[in-house]
């Protein structure tokens, strides 16, 4: 057990803080071993196959060519919830925890009905359903890949989402996605092409584009989209969340003003960002 720990550290040393080392090397070998973490932790005479061994070394190699480890085992954590992951969808970050935990706070009503626009993995609205079981759950996405993966993470985790494929910057999308909703909720792609350059390459190379990026020409097409599609989907008093780019909150909220919108509000996640724009209709 100490070699191949060894192995696995030695091999992502300078690619990986010593702390992410760890927990990787953790997630490596309940993997590929079956082995808990309590055992890892105290059993220190565990035993590896050779084919085990093999397996550990495909990981690591995927790990140094800056895949994440999320595609790489198939699954991410989001909210206490376990959810699969496929190339189809970008990864569910700790930002987007703070959107649903401020959606979850302020909407207990019984028979709310919520709408998630671009749901991805389906992780806004599969920890929205679960946490509110009272909840109608609709989500919406161009891809049919994200769909799939969106629609067994509902199953796995027990919940009842109604998902619909359609573009929300076509006019069609109001006929595709029935009914008026007390919540609609969106974590558009919103990264512009031009920032391409300064990301990281575990994110550039491995998630959807699709998913990512905007126009610098037209970076708020998503929220405007989605805006006026509120106003037409959108019960009165009803609340609009984005998750946003933080270099345009203050486009994005006047943008909502033109629209019609009140009590626009931008919030800022933990690390300081402009992260998050809520309003009423």
């Amino acid at each position: 057990m100490k070699e191949i720990r060894n192995y696995i550290e030695d091999s992502l040393k300078g690619l990986f803080s010593a702390e992410e080392i760890r927990s990787l090397t953790k997630m490596i070998l309940e993997r590929c071993c079956s082995i808990p973490q309590q055992r890892l932790l105290f059993d220190k005479d565990i035993q590896i196959s050779d084919t085990q061994k093999q397996d550990i070394e495909a990981i690591v190699t995927r790990l140094k060519n800056q895949e994440p480890i999320q595609y790489i085992l198939g699954t991410a954590c989001f909210y206490d919830l376990d959810f699969n992951v496929t190339p189809d969808v970008l990864i569910p970050r700790p930002e987007t925890e703070e959107l649903v935990e401020r959606i979850l706070a302020r909407h207990r009503q019984q028979g709310i009905r919520i709408l998630d626009i671009g749901t991805g993995s389906g992780c806004i609205a599969v920890t929205l359903a679960a946490h509110l079981p009272e909840a109608r759950v609709v989500a919406a996405d161009v891809s049919p890949g994200a769909l799939a993966t969106a629609a067994g993470n509902a199953a796995k985790n027990k919940v009842t989402v109604h998902f619909i494929e359609t573009d929300i910057l076509a006019r069609k999308a109001l006929e595709d996605i029935p009914g008026v909703f007390d919540v609609i909720v969106s974590n558009p792609p919103y990264v512009k092409l031009s920032e391409k350059e300064s990301m990281e390459a575990n994110v550039l190379n491995y998630e959807p584009h699709l998913a990512l990026f905007v126009t610098d020409s037209d970076p708020l097409i998503f929220y405007r989209s989605i805006a006026r599609f509120g106003n037409e989907k959108l019960r009165k008093g009803g609340s609009l969340y984005f998750e946003i780019n933080a270099q345009y909150g203050n486009e994005v909220a006047g943008l909502l003003e033109e629209e019609g919108y009140t009590d626009i509000e931008i919030i800022k996640d933990i690390p300081g960002k402009d992260r998050i724009i809520q309003a009423k209709r």
